[in-house]
């Protein structure tokens, strides 16, 4: 409890906590300073229109006196918090000033109002005032010697009141007793309010510590698998293109030349992963808009599926079907080929060799239907949900030992919402999995 009340923003943070509450408690200022002009006013205007009608209030004198200083005062207040708010940060001397001048001001009008109201024996109404405490406590940060110094002054208060007010002695040893226990309640209020909200801002600073260095962990990992990536291509290719010269060769022995396209396979493969990586790499780097241009979505997928079909051996087949041409879309074609060679591929990868590969193209309303259908293994329920993360765990070998470090999906994924459509997908184990993109039609 009481180290609580002893308690310190951390060293670290406490210059930046410190800025942070005096242009909070500033606006704080300038908000209530408003909302006590309204009021006030209100008041005024209410005395100006039934002025014979209140006029025969008690001590009404008194209260017209304390409705001026409560007009002229938030007006004060107002153009001071307004200015504070748009002077250099560097001048915090002056915004906590009128941080301390506005909460003086604030106990000093309730406990008036407080005064006036109980016949001069404020012990018998303390609503104002303690609405005064309570709106110091949750509304301003106030450090510890400011706090005991507000205490003190409420003190101070009750005695000189009633020093010039004819109580009698046991109704001015109530005074001091009740004004002891409004001292406490300011003091432990504000100390509450302090350390919570202080705790907030520190934990609050942690958070973006390491938000930071996560980025710059994130930072680093692009870029060591950037430069593996990098590295790693350029021995790959070489072997590439030493299997393809050897396989061109005529005199290579059969065992030798499985041998060899064993080689080549595998360096095709490793080249596919680090193309993903490096696809992940630069999407995860970059925040510039797809360069896009109006492509007919017809030709373009006849073309793919062509191409395909002339790699493959004659005991693989991959149809394409569309029942309109031509189709416009507004595609990026480099990336948009990635994404139909990679559903081509997987769906290849994992369906048998007698089985064959559907593609299809709709237009419906105002969107593109690019479907890509197969009759494999299928995908396993629980695997759906996780197969356009990064890195997934539904990444698969394929049926003939393919590899695979689920990015492909994931990379598919993201260059399909870059052309603002979506990607989806139905499966079911040893039927086969349908793949559905959708992008927007060229208005």
């Amino acid at each position: 409890m009481f180290n609580l009340f002893r308690y310190k923003t951390p060293k670290k943070y406490a210059d930046e906590f410190r800025v942070s509450y005096n242009s909070i408690n500033i606006k704080q200022v300038r908000t209530l300073s408003w909302l006590i002009l309204i009021i006030a006013s209100i008041v005024r205007l209410a005395n100006i229109l039934f002025y014979e009608n209140l006029n025969v209030i008690p001590r009404y004198q008194e209260y017209n006196l304390v409705n001026y200083i409560q007009i002229i005062g938030s007006a004060i207040f107002i153009m001071a918090s307004t200015r504070a708010l748009k002077i250099r940060r560097k001048k915090k001397l002056f915004k906590r000033a009128i941080t301390l001048l506005f909460v003086f001001f604030i106990i000093s009008i309730t406990f008036s109002t407080s005064y006036i109201v109980s016949l001069h024996n404020t012990k018998n109404t303390l609503m104002m005032l303690l609405v005064g405490i309570v709106a110091v406590s949750i509304f301003f940060l106030l450090e510890l010697w400011e706090v005991i110094g507000f205490s003190v002054y409420i003190i101070a208060l009750f005695i000189i009141s009633i020093s010039i007010s004819s109580l009698n002695i046991q109704e001015k040893i109530f005074n001091i007793i009740v004004s002891i226990v409004l001292a406490f309640v300011l003091f432990g209020f504000s100390r509450y309010s302090y350390y919570f909200k202080s705790q907030h801002f520190f934990q609050v600073k942690q958070l973006e510590e390491k938000n930071r260095e996560v980025e710059q962990l994130n930072r680093q990992k692009g870029e060591i698998l950037a430069f593996v990536a990098h590295d790693l291509r350029n021995p790959l290719n070489n072997i590439e293109a030493l299997s393809t010269m050897m396989l061109m060769e005529e005199e290579v022995q059969k065992s030798v030349q499985e041998e060899v396209e064993m080689v080549l396979d595998s360096a095709k493969q490793a080249k596919t992963i680090i193309n993903d990586l490096l696809e992940v790499i630069q999407e995860s780097n970059t925040n510039t808009l797809l360069p896009r241009e109006e492509i007919n979505l017809s030709s373009f997928l006849d073309q793919i599926v062509k191409t395909w079909q002339m790699n493959l051996s004659s005991e693989r087949k991959i149809n394409f079907k569309t029942e309109k041409d031509p189709v416009y879309a507004m595609i990026n074609p480099s990336k948009f080929l990635r994404v139909i060679d990679n559903l081509i591929g997987n769906a290849l990868k994992f369906s048998p060799y007698h089985a064959p590969v559907h593609v299809s193209l709709e237009a419906e309303d105002t969107q593109a239907l690019i479907t890509v259908t197969d009759f494999g293994i299928g995908i396993p329920p629980e695997l759906l949900d996780k197969l356009f993360d990064q890195f997934s765990k539904a990444g698969r070998s394929g049926l003939r030992g393919e590899k695979s470090i689920g990015l492909g999906l994931h990379i598919c994924k993201q260059i399909i919402e870059q052309h603002h459509g979506d990607i989806l997908v139905n499966s079911t184990e040893n039927k086969g999995s349908n793949f559905v993109v959708r992008i927007p039609l060229l208005a």
